[in-house]
C-alpha cells in the first residue's frame, strides 16, 4: 500500500470537491474551477508535475470536455427545435391520451419517455421535460419530481449516444498508457474502442437483470409516498404492464450493445418499447380494471406544491411549458403545430436514430467523416498526450443536421416560421449549454492532472495510488463496492460522463490490483454511473426548479435512496457472482 501522506494528498482534489458540492451546495459551475486549482497544487507540490506537463493535461482534459459539449448542444438544440416546432407538444399530447390512469400514466411517460429522452439528449434533460409534463397532467410537481428521477435509470449508462462510455470511459481510457499496454499491447482486444465495447455489453447485462424492478419502481414510489392509502399494492395492477414494457425494453436494449457498441441501446431501446407498449394498450392489453387517482387537491401536504399549479392550461395562467415555465397563446407550440399527426412530430427521432446507425455502421461514410474536419493537437506542449476532436463524426453533427430538418419538415406550411424558430431553438440551447461548459472544462481538466500526474513523473498517479489504496482495505469484496464508487462519482459532479471520467481508470487499477475482471468491474462502474444522478444534487435543484418546488432537495434525495440503495446492492451482488463464479475468464 502506498505512504500515508501520499494517499492523503492523491485523495484532497476528490475531498474538495465532495466539501464544495456536498456539505457546502456549490454549484459543479463554482466547485470544479477551484477542484482544479487545488489538483494543480497537488500536481506541483506532491508528484513534481512541471507547469508544462500542468498546462498539458488541462488542454487535453479541455479538448475532451469540448468534444462532449459538441453532442449535448446538438442534443439540446434538436429539443428545444421540437418545443419551437410543436412537435413536442404533439408527442406529449399523444402520450396523454394513452390512459387517464396515473400509473400507467408513469410506466409510459416516466419508463419509456425518460429511457428515449436520455438516449437522444442526456444530461438532465428526461427529468427536465417529463417533469412538467407530469405537473400539467395533474401530477403534484413534488410527486413528478421523485418518480420522473427514476425512469431513465437503464439509460442513464449509455446516455446521449453512448457519451458517457464513449467520451467518458473511452477517451479517457486511451489517454493512460498503462492501460493501452495491458489492453491493447499485452492484452486481447486490438484497440481501447473494442474493449468499450465489450464493457457496454457487461453494463447492458447487468441493466438487463437489475433493471427488471424500474418500469415499476416509479409506480410504486407514487402509490407509496404520494398515494392516499399509502401502499405499495396499488402498483401491482400494472405489474403486467410493467413487465411487458421491461421486456419490449430489454431484448433490443441488450441486442443493439452487443451488435452495435454503446451508442445506441437507450435510444433503440426506448423506440421499440414505446411501439410495442403503446400498441398493446391502444389494442385494449394490459389497462387496470379501475383508474388509479391521487387524493383531491385540498388533501396535498403543502411540500408538495410550489409555484406551478398542477393541471393549469392556457386562461387559467398558462400552460406548462417543457421547461418547467409557462407559454401563452402568442408564444406557444400548441398554437404552432399546425395539426401536426403524430407520426410528423417522430420523424426528426427516427431520421436521427437511422443517421446514426448509418454512421457508424456504413464504412465509407465512417471513415469519411472520422477523417473529414478533425481539430487534432499533438504532442500538447511536448507532453506526448495526443487528443482531437472529429467535428462531422461526433453525434452532435447529426443533431444539428436534423435540427435544420426538422425545421424545414415541420414548417413546410408556414415558412416564415422557419427564421424564428431557428434564432429561439438557439438562443435557448446556447443559453442552457452555458452551466456545463464551465463544469465539464473544468471537471475533465482536474481528473486529467490526476490521470496524468505519473505519466509526468513515470510514477504512479494520483488515482493509481488511490486504487491501490482501495484494494488493500477492501481486498476481494471490492466487486461488491464497486457500482457504489460510480454512483458517488456521479452524485459529486451530476454526471455519469464526468463519474466514468473520474474513476474509469481508478476502477482498472483496483480491478488489476486484487486480480479480478477489468471488464466487469468497469461496467459496474459504467452502471454505478447511472444510479449516482438519482441523488445527484444539480440535478435534483435542475428537476425542482422547472416544477416550481426549489427548497425540497433534502426531501427528494432521501426518497431516492430507496431505489438506489436497491440497484447499488444488486449490482453488487451481481458483480461479485459474475467476477467469481460465472465468469471469472472476462478480461
Amino acid at each position: 500500500m502506498p505512504p500515508i501522506t501520499t494517499i492523503v494528498l492523491a485523495l484532497v482534489p476528490l475531498m474538495v470537491i465532495t466539501y464544495l458540492m456536498v456539505i457546502q451546495f456549490w454549484p459543479a459551475t463554482r466547485a470544479m474551477p477551484v477542484a482544479w486549482v487545488v489538483a494543480l497544487a497537488v500536481g506541483y507540490f506532491g508528484w513534481d508535475m512541471s507547469p508544462r506537463w500542468l498546462a498539458g493535461a488541462t488542454i487535453n482534459g479541455f479538448i475532451t470536455a469540448l468534444a462532449i459539449l459538441w453532442i449535448v448542444f446538438g442534443a439540446i438544440l434538436l429539443l428545444y427545435t421540437l418545443k419551437e416546432t410543436g412537435a413536442f407538444d404533439v408527442i406529449n399530447r399523444g402520450f396523454a391520451s394513452i390512459s387517464d390512469d396515473r400509473r400507467v400514466q408513469v410506466v409510459v411517460l416516466v419508463f419509456l419517455m425518460c429511457s428515449f429522452m436520455e438516449g437522444a439528449a442526456g444530461f438532465g434533460t428526461p427529468a427536465a421535460v417529463v417533469g412538467p409534463l407530469l405537473v400539467g397532467l395533474g401530477f403534484p410537481p413534488l410527486a413528478a419530481v421523485v418518480i420522473a428521477l427514476t425512469g431513465n435509470l437503464m439509460a442513464i449508462t449509455f446516455g446521449a449516444v453512448g457519451t458517457p462510455l464513449v467520451i467518458g470511459m473511452q477517451d479517457t481510457l486511451e489517454s493512460v498508457s498503462m492501460v493501452k499496454t495491458q489492453v491493447v499491447v499485452n492484452g486481447p482486444f486490438g484497440s481501447i474502442s473494442l474493449w468499450v465495447d465489450q464493457i457496454a455489453v457487461w453494463a447492458a447485462t447487468y441493466h438487463a437483470i437489475v433493471g427488471i424492478a424500474v418500469p415499476i419502481m416509479g409506480v410504486m414510489m407514487m402509490t407509496r409516498f404520494f398515494g392516499e392509502e399509502r401502499s405499495i399494492r396499488p402498483a401491482f395492477a400494472v405489474l403486467p404492464l410493467a413487465l411487458f414494457s421491461w421486456v419490449t425494453f430489454v431484448i433490443p436494449y441488450w441486442l443493439t450493445a452487443y451488435y452495435l457498441g454503446p451508442e445506441f441501446p437507450a435510444l433503440l431501446g426506448s423506440m421499440v418499447a414505446m411501439v410495442l407498449t403503446i400498441g398493446a394498450l391502444k389494442a385494449g392489453y394490459f389497462h387496470p380494471d379501475d383508474d388509479w387517482e391521487f387524493a383531491p387537491r385540498d388533501t396535498w401536504p403543502s411540500h408538495w406544491v410550489g409555484g406551478i399549479e398542477p393541471g393549469e392550461s392556457v386562461g387559467q395562467g398558462g400552460q406548462i411549458a417543457a421547461d418547467g415555465g409557462t407559454v401563452t397563446s402568442s408564444n406557444t407550440a400548441l398554437a404552432d403545430d399546425d395539426g401536426m399527426s403524430i407520426w410528423m412530430a417522430w420523424l426528426p427521432y427516427g431520421l436521427l436514430a437511422v443517421l446514426l446507425v448509418l454512421t457508424r455502421v456504413w464504412a465509407p461514410l465512417t471513415d469519411f467523416l472520422q477523417s473529414t474536419l478533425v481539430l487534432q493537437w499533438n504532442n500538447i506542449l511536448g507532453t506526448g498526450l495526443d487528443n482531437s476532436i472529429s467535428v462531422l463524426y461526433l453525434p452532435g453533427a447529426v443533431f444539428v443536421f436534423v435540427h435544420f430538418t426538422a425545421v424545414l419538415l415541420h414548417r413546410l406550411g408556414n415558412l416564415g416560421r422557419i427564421p424564428t424558430d431557428i434564432k429561439n431553438s438557439w438562443a435557448e440551447t446556447f443559453e442552457r449549454i452555458a452551466p456545463p461548459l464551465v463544469a465539464l472544462l473544468f471537471a475533465v481538466g482536474t481528473v486529467q492532472i490526476m490521470l496524468q500526474s505519473g505519466a509526468a513523473t513515470g510514477g504512479d498517479s494520483m488515482l493509481i495510488v488511490l486504487s491501490k489504496a482501495v484494494a488493500g482495505v477492501a481486498g476481494g469484496t471490492y466487486p461488491f463496492f464497486a457500482a457504489f464508487v460510480g454512483a458517488f462519482g456521479a452524485f459529486l459532479a451530476g454526471s455519469n460522463t464526468v463519474s466514468d471520467i473520474l474513476f474509469g481508470t481508478f476502477q482498472f487499477g483496483v480491478a488489476r490490483d486484487i486480480g479480478v475482471s477489468r471488464t466487469l468491474l468497469l461496467a459496474a462502474q459504467a452502471v454505478g454511473g447511472a444510479i449516482g444522478n438519482l441523488i445527484a444534487i444539480h440535478n435534483v435543484v435542475a428537476a425542482l426548479a422547472v416544477v416550481g418546488l426549489v427548497g425540497e432537495e433534502g426531501r427528494v434525495i432521501r426518497l431516492e435512496l430507496i431505489p438506489l440503495i436497491y440497484y447499488g446492492v444488486f449490482t453488487g451482488i451481481l458483480s461479485l457472482l459474475f467476477v467469481y463464479v460465472l465468469f471469472p475468464g472476462v478480461f
